[in-house]
């Protein structure tokens, strides 16, 4: 295959994003992206199925960070806003479904968290900040600042609902570092939260967060991607290994052919990496594999409205490990988004597995569907069958940021020092998002320019 100046491996939104990035500043680089499957994308994949708009994995993304919102202006594609309905959002407690209030007032006097509940969380500015710097898990923190019943009600389901995580191996300081550097910066989060408020009187108003996709589903932003980038995708290429050859690295893929190139960038989800790494640095190859992928798959149904006693007015709900049920969280995709079902159709999307529970991921259709399907049976009052079923599968889904995160994250920074012309980027390392991905590849681009 010859040479080139910069091969970025993985073909997802990170190394699609920065591709993009890298050809923006300099449009006559030589560039390469491989990617193993036939298709590009990753996670982000978005099925039209009999007028359905199923989303395989990340449904959207929040305008708190600029980063997708600028690149899809810069891409010419027009994101489409949450509705009104997508601010409604649930948590399941003691068997019952309960609406969380946005309003801080309204949170404290609604029943998700008992008396004694909302008398611990108010102590919490009184709670002395641990002064020693350990990396402590998302439970731990949470139990000691704010107290056990908030954590168990609220900050588990919110794990489960971004990682499909377990609070108790997580790190906070790497899955939550805003909320972790109240504390280090400002005593407590209630004393951060009230400094925060008189800051920002200073500056200007900023803008809601709100969540935006985009008419065609998330994978729009892919075959944009796609169209700019053209000839400098290479799909169904899977790299075997790499190697250093003086200042060139030789790319061996799995059909036997080979590439040399200046730069490599491994933009694969760690566990790949590894095993593209293990010939090269064992030592970099043996950390990145310590990066946890638990599997998970979303079962999404389409029922017609009357269905659904419940109703469909809302965004979706989580489900706290307390509460001992089979799915983590259900979404309806049609209430946040137009156009994601037919006329008089609702789209809900379950998520099983995850950390905690990853034997059932990988169960049989069949018993996916059933397990998924009776607990909203349960929990939506739904009646009758579902008129569209369709199961996504992810062996390795989402990667766990846990206790011991960012030590790791020094390890391989430091022997990357030692492999010049080295880069690695994704999901697993600093941030889950496509937002974070988007914006790491955006600061990648600035280091490889």
């Amino acid at each position: 295959m010859g040479n080139t100046e910069i091969l970025i491996v993985g073909g997802g939104i990170s190394g699609l994003s920065l591709a993009y990035f890298l050809l923006a500043k300099n449009p006559k680089l030589d560039i390469k992206v491989v990617e193993a499957e036939k298709k590009a994308g990753g996670k982000i994949i978005t099925e039209h199925v009999n007028g359905f708009v199923c989303e395989g994995g990340v449904n959207g993304f929040l305008t708190n960070k600029d980063s997708t919102l600028a690149l899809s202006k810069k891409l010419n594609l027009k994101p489409i806003r949450g509705s009104e309905e997508s601010k409604i959002r649930y948590i399941l407690i003691n068997g019952q479904l309960m609406k969380v209030p946005t309003n801080p007032v309204k949170f404290f006097f609604s029943s998700l968290l008992s008396f004694g509940g909302k008398i611990r969380m108010l102590r919490e500015y009184f709670v002395p900040q641990l002064k020693e710097e350990i990396d402590e898990s998302v439970e731990s923190f949470v139990s000691r600042r704010v107290g056990r019943e908030f954590c168990e009600k609220l900050i588990d389901a919110m794990s489960t609902g971004i990682y499909a995580g377990d609070p108790a191996r997580m790190s906070m300081k790497s899955c939550f570092p805003k909320v972790y550097y109240l504390e280090k910066k400002y005593g407590g989060l209630i004393k951060g939260l009230f400094a925060l408020k008189k800051e920002k009187k200073d500056v200007k108003a900023q803008p809601e967060t709100v969540l935006m996709s985009f008419n065609g589903g998330m994978s729009d932003l892919i075959k944009e991607l796609e169209s700019s980038l053209k000839s400098h995708i290479l799909k169904g290429k899977k790299v075997k290994s790499i190697d250093k050859n003086g200042s060139f690295f030789c790319v061996y893929f799995e059909d036997g052919e080979s590439i040399e190139a200046n730069r490599v960038v491994l933009a694969t989800p760690a566990h790949e990496s590894a095993r593209i790494l293990k010939q090269l640095n064992s030592d970099l190859s043996n950390i990145l594999e310590t990066i946890p992928y638990p599997p998970l798959s979303v079962v999404a149904f389409g029922f017609r409205k009357e269905q659904v006693g419940f109703g469909t007015s809302l965004y979706g709900f989580l489900v706290p490990n307390r509460e001992k049920r089979k799915i983590l969280g259900t979404l309806f995709d049609s209430s946040i988004f137009p156009n994601r079902a037919p006329e008089g159709y609702v789209l809900l999307r379950s998520m099983i597995g995850g950390r905690r529970a990853p034997e059932l991921a990988m169960l049989e259709d069949q018993n996916l569907v059933d397990y998924a399907f009776s607990e909203l049976q349960d929990l939506l009052k739904i009646k009758g069958e579902p008129e569209f079923v369709k199961i996504f599968r992810w062996e390795k889904a989402i990667p766990q940021y846990e206790i011991g995160h960012e030590e790791k994250l020094r390890q391989m920074e430091k022997i990357l020092k030692e492999i010049p012309g080295l880069f690695l980027t994704g999901n697993a390392y600093r941030g889950v998002s496509v937002n974070d991905c988007i914006e790491n590849s955006h600061k990648l681009a600035e280091k490889l320019i």
